[in-house]
């Protein structure tokens, strides 16, 4: 049994606390909001990002930073990607001891092209981190507090810190797999929101499953050019986070990416998708970045950069469309795709 600390209380780092709590690891959920801290506390429940779920009632809540530091002996991070640094530093100016840090969340920061592992080093001193490990791969909060089955893989260059990991979420619905492709299935969780956008658009348009299948086949050739250029294995890519989250995400009206991209795909601008979502959409923040990377290291993605002008530069998802099947002639597997 161990004492561990989620940091963010949405619906996946509700989830997976819920799963920590069942396997009786004493867990500690925290987030920013008292309110919401409260409630999870006292009444079991998160409506507003789990509606209808019953939370274990030994899964505690609070909103105290000092109180969560010091109940953990392993750290989640389920924050979204653009809260890292700043709960990073909030952590730092508390911990003082060495301890494994598992991040969950799936994107990459835009102008820096930082992955998230290396934020939290960049902001967690040498001193408090034992090692960082990425949980990543096709999971919906919503069928994970139902025991729907479900598999991950627990990533980092150490294996034993993977693997110790891996014992701490695993159980009879939740099935935990080891990887020490770290880059690889980070760029996976990462970029698979931006064509899962990509989807969204497709079905937003009202195009049918040829155009859905062509998409996702396509976008994971992206995925993996550009994944093996930043030094991942190919091989990850074919894997729970690269085709496993890929397939989950683009097909599933769970998938906040998807139903962005849906609503793009019928003819609202960003703007006023992202204020009638009203949660984080990590794929558009992930497109600026990638968009950013082929550029860095030369690589063609041509979806991502169709993405890139529909959200940023206000073009058409249709002509967008029509640019992409036009484009010149080319050979499927020379690798220059």
């Amino acid at each position: 049994m161990s004492n561990v600390t989620v940091f963010g209380a949405g619906s996946w780092g509700t989830a997976l606390a819920t799963v920590l709590a069942e396997n009786d690891h004493n867990t500690l959920l925290w987030s920013h909001r008292q309110d919401q801290a409260d409630e999870i506390h006292l009444k079991h429940t998160n409506e507003k990002y789990l509606p209808g779920t019953v939370l274990p009632t030994n899964l505690k809540a609070t909103s105290n930073m000092d109180e969560a530091v010091a109940h953990a002996e392993i750290i989640v991070m389920a924050v979204p990607t653009k809260g890292i640094r700043e709960t990073c530093q909030k952590i730092m100016k508390t911990l003082d001891r060495k301890l494994i840090f598992v991040h969950v969340s799936k994107g990459i920061e835009p102008d820096t092209l930082i992955r998230i592992s290396n934020i939290m080093k960049e902001e967690l001193d040498e001193s408090v981190v034992q090692d960082v490990v990425a949980l990543s791969g096709p999971s919906h909060a919503e069928e994970v507090v139902k025991h729907h089955p479900t598999t991950v893989a627990s990533a980092c260059e150490n294996l034993e810190s993977a693997a110790i990991v891996q014992d701490l979420f695993m159980n009879q619905y939740f099935r935990v797999y080891t990887n020490e492709d770290i880059v690889g299935v980070e760029l996976g969780g990462a970029l698979k929101n931006v064509i899962a956008l990509g989807a969204g658009v497709s079905d937003g348009i009202g195009f049918g499953d040829n155009a859905k299948a062509a998409l996702i086949t396509r976008g994971l050739a992206e995925i993996s050019r550009l994944g093996v250029k930043m030094g991942a294995n190919p091989l990850t890519f074919m894997g729970l986070a690269g085709m496993g989250d890929l397939i989950v995400t683009c097909t599933s009206v769970h998938s906040r990416n998807w139903r962005a991209g849906n609503l793009l795909g019928k003819g609202l601008k960003l703007d006023e998708v992202l204020e009638q979502m009203g949660m984080v959409v990590e794929g558009v923040r992930t497109t600026k970045a990638a968009h950013q990377l082929a550029a860095k290291y030369d690589v063609s993605m041509p979806i991502t950069e169709g993405l890139y002008e529909v959200l940023f530069e206000e073009q058409s998802p249709k002509e967008i469309v029509e640019k992409l099947m036009l484009r010149m002639k080319k050979t499927e597997m020379d690798g220059k795709y």
